[in-house]
């Protein structure tokens, strides 16, 4: 899962990257309000963390510009402002949620899995397929109940396969989903990946098929 922060104090973003990466998100990070809007317009995130307060356009201006693009991608308003008026604002314009610095992590850390898991499973924390589940806010699948041992890329692979069961996945769009601007990705990498977690899910009953040309698709072996 892809998230993008625009925060101008950049102590705090570096610790909100540094954060989120240990828990296995993919994170960008922009300093301005014309980068951010840029970023919003030009990739593909599951969530963005959005400041009130950059230079050069103000939070709120982004916001209504990603809503006009008719984006539907969960917002977490981030910002030191705490007028009733300016919570009020950012709703009205299309934020799902609100925080107040200062902030204790682990409730941001919270509300980023929830806003994710309302926007990619529309509300659900589980998604199956097969004998396989994975459990978006814990971050585990299990086979039957019983555990699977997936590297954070495996994971990261079959969760955006899983959240477009029956769709081919192209390469470009697993790598947007699973790569900072900053990650060194290899030619090769995505197809290293699929292989190994190819492996791993086969006991699960599901494969990965191959569309030549065109990417992946998570499917049921037939009987």
């Amino acid at each position: 899962m892809r998230i993008l922060i625009a925060e101008d104090d950049p102590v705090l973003a570096d610790g909100l990257t540094r954060s989120l990466r240990l828990s296995e998100y993919a994170v960008d990070c922009v300093h301005d309000g014309l980068d951010a809007d840029h970023a919003l317009s030009s990739q593909s995130y599951d969530l963005a963390i959005l400041d009130l307060g950059l230079p050069r356009l103000d939070g709120f201006e982004v916001l209504k510009r990603l809503r006009r693009r008719s984006s539907t991608i969960p917002v977490l308003v981030l910002t030191a402002r705490d007028a009733l008026t300016d919570r009020v604002r950012g709703l009205d314009l299309g934020a799902d949620d609100y925080m107040t610095k200062p902030f204790e992590l682990p409730e941001l850390e919270a509300r980023v899995r929830a806003l994710i898991r309302r926007g990619q499973a529309g509300g659900s924390s589980t998604i199956a397929h097969g004998k396989l589940k994975l459990d978006t806010v814990g971050r585990r699948v299990t086979v039957e109940e019983q555990p699977l041992d997936l590297s954070a890329r495996e994971l990261g692979v079959l969760e955006v396969l899983m959240m477009r069961s029956g769709r081919v996945v192209s390469k470009d769009q697993l790598a947007e989903k699973l790569y900072s601007w900053d990650d060194d990705v290899g030619a090769n990498a995505i197809e290293v990946c699929v292989h190994r977690l190819r492996k791993k899910i086969e006991p699960a009953g599901v494969t990965i098929r191959t569309i030549r040309g065109l990417g992946y698709l998570l499917e049921k072996e037939h009987a």
